[in-house]
């Protein structure tokens, strides 16, 4: 199901047209910086100060050569002084050799002054009339009494223009309340990286995500069993390989920009066990904020095969759109039910027992949706073929073989013995050649032709 939240398009097109700016002149990134004494806490062996600078000299270093940096430092000179904030790069012709080189110099000491070290920053914004996107690493919470949302909230109030990333380096579960509040208020996103690895993600990510790129207008909210999931989404125009836009979840609702159009989702779990799906033809409008709600709980196929009008006996089978088979099933006549993951498939019916050039059938493109049962049935149709070879009106052994006359192909080929032959097989046209076995084995063989219909029994007595 998917959620529309219709905005007022003219408020969304200034809002979209004022995030717009030369790609020449990107607007600058203020790093606000950790360097409070918890940060010489130990992780995987190393300092997460070492970690954190490392992984902030990595991604600055990538960053295009007109891109103006800040850094503002907290709790790096007195141990207990909540105003211990200090511009240590000025934002105006700031440099990432200059941030990576002032960062390596840092020494934590202090406390974590949240909310002053923003309003420090967001004061440089008012007093320059420049926007930015603005990064804030901390592990740990504000330890100041200060209350960073508050600061934000009010700040986007007075009309002035940033975006606010908040990363949580390390962070207990239940410490990041006040944090997710500002950066949703900072029209941001929080991030929570455990470990190095996670840290270096979210940081390219952030820097990704900056001011100048038009607000996200399109929303992907990601559940299994119910619970949140952390999911990786690319979406692609309809029908295409042309990728228009990325996000990753982090269990909330996160947003890309999409202009108007269809696009196929593609939705990767960062959970090892849990497959990749495919939404395909998802409609999007520039001026509305439209959320896609995705499920990886399974859905199902109900498959049932019929005989005329009778349940039959059938192979199923379900792929997926490469043709790789991810499901399958055997019906004995009855109905089964086949869970598989959301996505479109196709399902191909083998019929057993049943002979001739229509026991096998693929379906188009299904469509499974998380907790929805989908019904498939597949109607074969068939009549009766019954051949007696006989002497003196009794049944000898003979081999049979049944040929369909259009195609001259062999669909089906056995022995009579003393009973005789009966074939469950398609209605048409067919060729019946009964070759003698045993001791009269010297008799010639005979050649007929009959037409079978539906429902119909035909019964031919050939005597040698």
């Amino acid at each position: 199901m998917k959620k529309l939240i219709i905005l007022f398009g003219a408020l969304f097109m200034i809002l979209n047209t004022s995030a717009q700016t030369d790609s020449n002149n990107p607007s600058p990134l203020i790093i606000i910086y950790d360097a409070s004494g918890s940060m010489w806490g130990q992780m995987d062996g190393k300092t997460k100060m070492e970690i954190a600078s490392g992984v902030l000299n990595n991604t600055l270093t990538n960053l295009d050569s007109a891109q103006e940096v800040g850094l503002v430092a907290y709790g790096h000179r007195k141990k207990g002084d909540c105003k211990d904030v200090e511009f240590l790069v000025d934002f105006s012709g700031g440099k990432a050799s200059e941030v990576n080189e002032a960062v390596g110099a840092i020494k934590p000491l202090g406390k974590t002054p949240l909310a002053y070290s923003a309003s420090l920053v967001i004061d440089k914004l008012r007093s320059s009339k420049t926007k930015a996107t603005i990064i804030l690493i901390t592990d740990g919470i504000e330890s100041c009494n200060g209350n960073i949302c508050d600061v934000v909230k009010a700040a986007k109030a007075e009309g002035i223009d940033f975006k606010l990333h908040i990363i949580g380096f390390g962070l207990k579960e239940g410490e990041t309340e006040q944090l997710k509040c500002a950066a949703g208020a900072g029209e941001g996103n929080y991030y929570d990286a455990a470990d190095a690895e996670g840290l270096a993600s979210v940081m390219d990510e952030a820097v990704e995500q900056n001011v100048d790129k038009p607000a996200g207008n399109f929303g992907v909210y990601a559940v299994k069993n119910g619970e949140p999931i952390d999911t990786y989404v690319k979406a692609y125009k309809a029908g295409t390989d042309e990728e228009m836009g990325t996000l990753r979840t982090y269990g909330e609702t996160r947003y890309m920009y999409l202009p108007t159009g269809t696009y196929d989702l593609v939705a990767k779990p960062l959970a090892s066990d849990v497959k990749s799906i495919k939404v395909k033809n998802v409609k999007n409008v520039e001026e509305e904020m439209t959320v896609e709600n995705i499920s990886f709980d399974g859905g199902k196929f109900k498959v049932t095969g019929f005989n005329n009008a009778e349940g039959w006996d059938c192979m199923v089978k379900v792929k997926d759109a490469d043709g790789n088979q991810v499901a399958g099933t055997r019906t004995y006549g009855r109905s089964k039910e086949i869970e598989v993951n959301p996505g479109e498939y196709m399902l191909t019916f083998q019929a057993l027992v049943i002979k001739g050039l229509e026991t096998y059938t693929e379906t188009k493109m299904l469509t499974v949706e998380a907790g929805k049962v989908t019904e498939v049935e597949h109607i074969f149709e068939t009549g009766v073929l019954q051949v007696y070879p006989k002497v003196g009106g009794e049944i000898i052994d003979c081999v049979v073989k049944v040929n369909e006359v259009n195609s001259g192909t062999n669909v089906v080929g056995s022995r009579s013995y003393t009973k005789g032959n009966e074939f469950i097989i398609n209605p048409g046209s067919y060729s019946i050649k009964v070759t003698p076995l045993g001791v009269h084995k010297d008799r010639a063989s005979q050649t007929i032709n009959v037409v079978v219909k539906k429902g119909e029994t035909v019964s031919k007595t050939l005597n040698f």
